[in-house]
This record gives structure tokens, sequence and C-alpha cells, in this order.
């Protein structure tokens, strides 16, 4: 259990986003990257004097942000105290609500995760009442942890469609056209009244977890989700970048057939049409039409339908036309990315998503696409893979996202997501 109000900071009302100095900020900045730090490292890591690092240690100390407790490995003479970002601050979480499910982790200020919960979810729904039923998730979460809502400091929160950042509204999004602007960051607040509440899209927050939880060493990446749609989460010089309106990395609206099928933004052949999940299925189940795959015949005679998981089922057991249709789904997306490589010069790729079950050969056929159609030195040291934190990029992410605006430079900036 996580014990609360001892500190300075815990026995007051805290006010989000906890406004710093740039200063304090490179010492909590360390402590993110870190875990802990002595004063020493402090002074090191900034290219500070020792006065320097204990003037600013001090202050983040007696405002209650920071707790000195254990020691240090010494180098020679007494071991060195350990810095902490001081857990009883209270508590941040993660809500990422998906098509079908909705995910929520609750951690410390550290980014300790103490307990997730996952549950199915309809997006279908009107917005307040999957917003509603993850309040009361998150509430119960808070209450087996011994704490209260008004204890919850900052809370992320990723949802499937195109997000307005600066608002924290959804706008125009494909799946639940329903929940356009509808208030997610009020709505929270009049739960979590204590709560910095941001909110971004699902591609960009599975980047942010990708980041954050993995131990990826990388400041330029492209984090892509291949699941119902195709979207980017695009991390530039160690930040997301969202672009002038939020909707960087829409890369499933790109046109790759003038001739392709109708896409749910209206235009025709758009990657997400031609190779997201529905158009993998649709192809599949032509294929059991037509002959080309009497396993996947005999799966759709039998339940009248074709999933995903039944696709998968097909390339486990070798079925060509299955193989066939991952593969140009793959060399598709493969192509798209190709642009983005030679135009941003990532130094990795990570492919999410529920696509991403579909295994090697699906992996394999962006590798070649990417491979053969960027130059030369824009993949000389490209590493193309799949997502390390798998399920949980996403709820992860919008931890990540809550933990990122907790602490803020007082001129308003937000701090690098390590």
């Amino acid at each position: 259990m996580l014990l609360m109000a001892r500190s300075a900071a815990s026995a007051r009302k805290i006010k989000t986003p906890i406004l710093l100095n740039s200063a304090e900020m490179e010492v909590v900045r360390a402590l993110r990257k870190r875990g802990s730090i002595s004063r020493t490292e402090v002074a090191s890591v900034a290219s500070w004097s020792r006065a320097k690092a204990t003037q600013e240690i001090r202050a983040l100390i007696g405002k209650g942000y920071l707790v000195e407790k254990g020691e240090g490995v010494s180098s020679g003479g007494r071991k060195p105290r350990l810095l902490y970002i001081n857990h009883e601050l209270g508590f941040l979480a993660g809500i990422d609500i998906g098509a079908t499910s909705m995910d929520l982790a609750l951690a410390d200020v550290s980014g300790k995760i103490l307990q997730r919960r996952s549950e199915p979810a309809d997006v279908r729904q009107p917005a307040d009442v999957v917003m509603g039923r993850s309040a009361e998730l998150l509430c119960d979460m808070i209450v087996a942890q011994g704490g209260r809502p008004e204890q919850v400091l900052g809370i992320g929160v990723g949802v499937p469609g195109p997000v307005d950042f600066a608002r924290g509204v959804l706008v125009a999004p494909p799946l639940m056209p329903d929940w356009e602007n509808f208030p997610i960051r009020e709505f929270f607040k009049k739960t979590f009244n204590s709560a910095f509440v941001a909110v971004d899209n699902d591609v960009n927050i599975m980047a942010l977890g990708e980041q954050r939880y993995t131990g990826v060493n990388a400041d330029h990446f492209i984090f892509v989700k291949v699941g119902t749609g195709i979207g980017a989460g695009i991390v530039s010089n160690g930040r997301i970048h969202r672009g002038s309106d939020g909707c960087a990395g829409d890369i499933g609206h790109i046109c790759v057939d003038k001739q392709g099928p109708i896409c749910r933004c209206g235009n025709s052949g758009c990657l997400e049409a031609m190779a997201a999940g529905p158009a993998i299925v649709e192809r599949a189940i032509e294929a059991a039409r037509n002959g080309s795959s009497p396993l996947l015949a005999q799966i759709l005679a039998g339940n009248g339908t074709l999933r995903p998981e039944d696709v998968n089922t097909a390339i486990k057991e070798g079925d060509e036309a299955a193989l066939e249709i991952i593969r140009s789904s793959g060399q598709m997306i493969g192509d798209v990315l190709a642009g983005l490589v030679n135009f941003f010069n990532p130094s990795h790729i990570f492919i999410g998503g529920g696509v991403a079950n579909f295994g090697n050969h699906f992996l394999v056929a962006i590798r070649r696409a990417v491979l053969r159609r960027s130059l030369p030195l824009a993949t000389t040291h490209l590493s193309i893979n799949f997502s390390r934190a798998g399920a949980e990029a996403g709820v992860n992410g919008a931890l990540a996202l809550a933990i990122n605006y907790l602490f803020m430079v007082a001129d308003g900036r937000p701090p690098l997501i390590t």
C-alpha cells in the first residue's frame, strides 16, 4: 500500500502541474532517468558546482517534492545519500481507451506502477458512459491503495482518434463520431479535482509508453499502430511531434491506390482501407469464397465470419493465401514508411497494435519494402521491430503522459518526455 500524507507537500493541496524553475527541472529530469541520484551526481549531470546542486536540492526537499534516504555506492570515503522523488505526493494514472477495451494503470509520482486494471469497452456507447466507467475503475484502484480521489495529481488519457491536444477533445473521430468535442479533461476533473488531465491519441501514447517503460535509448523514432486503423506516433528530439494542429502521423490516410476501396474518411485507396485489420479480414473472406484458401473456407463455413485471429491461425498453418494477404499488407505499409524514413530519418521503427500478432511474415514484408524504397544512408542504422511494450504500450504511455505533465518549467513549456 502507498502510505500517504506525512510530507510537507502531501499535507497540503497541491496545484498541478507543479511549476519549477529550470534548475529544479534539471534535478527532476535526472531523477526520472535514473530513479535515484546523489548530490554529487546531480552536480556532475547538470555541470554545476557542489554548492549550486545543494541549493537546488534543498529547495526541492523543502517544498516536499524530493526526499533523501538510503545510501549509494561509494567511490571512496563516506557512502552518498540518495535522492528520490517523494512518492507520498500522490498518485498518477494512465487510461487507454480502445475500440473494444479499456486499460488503466495507477502509479506513484515517480512512475512506479502500483496496480493495473482492464475490462471490455465499446466506444459505440456514449462518451460519458465509457469515461464514467473508467473513472469508477480508477476510484476503485485508488481505494485499494488506501488513497482518495483528491490525491490523484495527474491523469493521462489515450483515445482512438484525432485529438486537439490543446483542448483535450476528439475532432471528427471516425470510430465514434458522437464523441466529437466531448470535454474529456473537464469530465475527469469533476471527480479528480486535484489532477492535471492530458489527452492524446492512442498511437502517440503508445510511442510514449515504448520510450519510458522499455528502456529504448532513442530520441528519433516512429511507433506505428496497425489495428482497426493505422497511425504513427513520431518522437523527434525526445518529444512527441504533434504538428501545428495535433494530427501529425495520420499515415493511414495516405493514398496508396487511387482506384482502391472507399475509406471511412471518404477518400479512395487510403493505406488504412487497404492494409489495416478490417481490410485483411475482407481479403481473407474473399480468399475463402473464391477457393484460394480451403482452410479459411472451412473456418468461414463453421463460424459464419472471419476474425483476425482466424487469419493468424491460417498463417501458423502455412496457408499460402493468408501469407500472401499479410505480406501484401506489410509491403503497402512498408512503402509508406519508406517515405517517412527518407523524410525523417528515424533510428527505430516499432510496430504495434493487433496486426503485430501476425508475426514475422508481416514484419519481414515491412522491412523489405522500407529497405527497397529508402535511401541507403537513411537505413544504415535503422532498426525495424515489433513493439517491446506489446499490449501495455498504450496504458503505459498514458501514464507517461501524466508523468510528463506533473512537473513543468514555470515558463509553461513541458519537459522532455524522458
